[in-house]
């Protein structure tokens, strides 16, 4: 995979290179609740625009079409000096383009204003193409999508990978081979889903610690109560309960039907009663798995972060930032495990290295390549 800093800075000037950045950030009344992918991001931009290339930057926003990313065009300008049009491919963005001067940074309405997009329409590519001279793509989080921005537009163009594509191909292609002793944190839910990569972990790593709402499946498995706890409809195989390298919560914290939280044994966890995080001694019985560690990946909060159930999440990544400091690796990711970080106040730059993939990262761990690293190969 070529990354962009391949390329010249005379080799890039006065290039418009079209740039496939993930700014799907969350927006509450208008305005950016979370601005952790655009700052990865900015870095290949600002080394594009620094080396007077015109950088027409390109992403989707929100799960609507009508969403737009006048907000992130907004926000964007803490960072530079970026002009927002309200326009993907008519004549707006297309003048817009044509008049830029060299270091200028355009960025173009939502893709998704277009059904093509994920269609992966092979014209919508071939329009987004007709923009510029190179294409690099710097979205990680979407590389798992085949969709034109992503795996269409590299047949047209040039095609490099920016510097956030670049590191989380790097860091979680360690994540893939890990440095012993070694531990692995997965959460989330359904675990019909994430049953391939939990085996894939139990291969590779010496622990690898089920939480979240994954921990309720693993006891209904083992025939204890889960109360009113979302489950799965499959759960865990015997061969995954039975592996020496599995571990699962110790003790719950459970909200009872007036809102209030006990912390219990798995086995005391009452019908009426729901799991919303794990317990103290789980993370007694983690603590010195983290602090021997010299590789650990984390994916998915320990509770409920949406709810206010973040206290042990708090107290894994304030672990995890003590083994950054006495030099282990830490790779962490998922849109709810940073926001639950961030939500519990644990500053991110101690925690290693931040992932902006959640489902991208998950396949990558699992498969090694995804259709938008493919196409840059």
């Amino acid at each position: 995979m070529k990354c962009i800093d391949q390329l010249s800075s005379a080799e890039l000037k006065g290039k418009r290179v079209l740039v496939r950045s993930d700014f799907n950030v969350p927006i509450a009344k208008g305005e950016i609740v979370d601005l952790f992918r655009i700052q990865q991001g900015w870095k290949t931009i600002q080394y594009l625009s620094e080396r007077d290339a015109k950088v027409i930057i390109i992403s989707h926003v929100g799960r609507e079409p009508e969403e737009s990313l006048e907000p992130v065009g907004k926000a964007i300008k803490q960072f530079g000096a970026v002009v927002f049009i309200a326009d993907l491919l008519g004549q707006a963005a297309k003048g817009a383009a044509a008049a830029m001067r060299e270091g200028e940074i355009l960025l173009l309405e939502n893709l998704r204003r277009d059904a093509r997009e994920t269609e992966n329409d092979e014209s919508f590519a071939r329009e987004l193409a007709s923009l510029a001279d190179i294409y690099v793509d710097d979205a990680f989080a979407a590389a798992h999508r085949a969709h034109a921005s992503i795996v269409g537009v590299a047949k047209f163009l040039p095609a490099y990978a920016g510097f956030l594509m670049c590191n989380e191909v790097r860091e979680i292609d360690a994540a893939r081979a890990p440095t012993h002793p070694s531990l692995a944190i997965l959460g989330g839910a359904k675990f019909e889903t994430k049953a391939p990569l939990v085996k894939l972990l139990l291969e590779k790593y010496e622990h690898v610690f089920i939480t979240g709402a994954l921990s309720n499946d693993v006891f209904r498995a083992r025939g204890l109560p889960v109360g009113r706890s979302l489950v799965s409809k499959d759960l865990p195989s015997e061969d995954i309960l039975s592996n020496p390298h599995f571990l699962e919560p110790i003790d719950v914290t459970v909200e009872t039907p007036d809102g209030h939280a006990r912390v219990k044994k798995p086995s005391e966890v009452l019908e009426d009663e729901r799991i919303v995080d794990i317990g103290p001694d789980t993370v007694q019985m983690l603590a010195p798995i983290i602090a021997s560690a010299k590789f650990i990946l984390w994916n998915g909060p320990t509770g409920i972060y949406e709810q206010g159930y973040i206290h042990y999440t708090q107290q894994i990544a304030e672990l995890c930032a003590v083994a950054v400091a006495r030099g282990a690796k830490v790779v962490i990711g998922g849109g709810d495990t940073i926001a639950a970080i961030e939500e519990a106040k644990v500053p991110r730059e101690k925690l290693g290295f931040l992932s902006t993939g959640g489902g991208a990262m998950f396949e990558y761990l699992l498969k090694g390549t995804l259709p938008g690293i493919e196409v840059l190969e």
